[in-house]
């Protein structure tokens, strides 16, 4: 009977602490073994460094390094690149890397498809074939060809995190460990559609900053563009918000995805405001990009900025997420869209 061999990525510095003292080795070579995986991508344990030759050999007895490159690529004119993988158990899923400047950026999936079915969102219309493992997760980090480039990694590709909550935070901690990929929390922002336990947890266990997608400041609209607030009322979401006492450095937002029409009018903007003003709570608005089963359009550049002007001067801080990606259907929304890259 063949041994089942564990896999290094995933784990933690513990983890790999546990899987090696038996044979004598310390603490301190388990952070070797997580620098080798973590902060210099090897996939062949053979060529580990900076471990003694006994632990290299027992570790390619009893374990691989996990990781795992993507099986196709496509980029866009504007430099981002979207990568597709497929995991052992058949999962795909998709990640993109958008670099900026010294900014260099890898949005990352945590499912395999999903379940919210925001109609806004193409990524729903693909099905949901699963969660991905932590181990999934940071991989989509360390085997794309810029990982030594890394800079901020966003949880915005397919699927709901706190919907998969336990890998989710796994994986925050391994990125931002000393150990593990060693980005600072303020660097790592998690999205979410809002369900509130999750949330509620997340706020408590993780330090890296979180994005509540919103849609619309009116109950009965957000209804229709995310089914989760007949469940969990954005309201109550954005109250916990509001009273989470944020460590310095960490930042809360709501993400406003704005469409032509549909929640850009004067009276969504003065909700919008009346919502979040008085709070720490940022507001990042996001250009629509249409897919096949919701054909709108998104607000023109100069709407996005009337309500940019407008949240500011009533003393909010407020951005405009620029569109990348959209013509390989890597964009906010598009991910397993049936883009070339299949």
């Amino acid at each position: 009977m063949n041994m089942v061999k564990k896999r290094v990525c995933g784990l933690t510095s513990d983890e790999i602490f546990d899987l090696i003292r038996p044979d004598g080795f310390t603490i301190s070579h388990a952070v070797s073994v997580a620098n080798n995986v973590y902060k210099k991508h090897r996939s062949d344990i053979s060529l580990f460094e900076k471990i003694p030759k006994m632990l290299k050999v027992m570790l390619s007895t009893a374990a691989v390094s996990g990781i795992f490159f993507p099986k196709n690529e496509i980029v866009s004119e504007d430099k981002s690149v979207k990568y597709l993988f497929s995991s052992e158990s058949g999962k795909e899923f998709e990640t993109v890397y958008i670099p900026e400047g010294r900014r260099h950026t890898v949005c990352v999936s945590t499912q395999s498809g999903c379940r919210m079915g925001c109609a806004f969102c193409a990524t729903g219309q693909y099905g949901f074939k699963g969660n991905l493992t932590s181990a999934e997760i940071v991989n989509q980090i360390i085997a794309i060809p810029q990982a030594d480039k890394v800079t901020h990694v966003v949880f915005m590709g397919m699927g709901e995190p706190m919907d998969n909550l336990e890998n989710v935070l796994k994986a925050c901690k391994i990125i931002t460990a000393e150990w593990g990929l060693a980005l600072s929390p303020r660097n790592v922002t998690v999205s979410t559609v809002g369900i509130l336990p999750g949330i509620e947890e997340f706020l408590k266990a993780s330090d890296c900053n979180m994005t509540f997608s919103l849609f619309s400041p009116f109950t009965d609209e957000r209804v229709k563009g995310v089914p989760m607030e007949k469940i969990y009322p954005f309201q109550k979401i954005l109250d916990l918000m509001k009273q989470f006492n944020v460590r310095k450095g960490r930042r809360l937002s709501v993400a406003y995805m704005m469409t032509q029409n549909v929640n850009d009018t004067d009276s969504h903007l003065r909700e919008l405001i009346s919502i979040v003003k008085g709070s720490s709570i940022r507001v990042n608005l996001i250009p629509y990009h249409p897919h096949f089963r919701w054909q709108n359009f998104s607000s023109s550049k100069e709407r996005m900025q009337y309500f940019k002007h407008n949240l500011v001067i009533s003393g909010i801080s407020a951005s405009i997420r620029k569109s990348r990606g959209s013509d390989i259907a890597a964009a906010c929304g598009l991910l397993a869209t049936g883009s070339p890259i299949r």
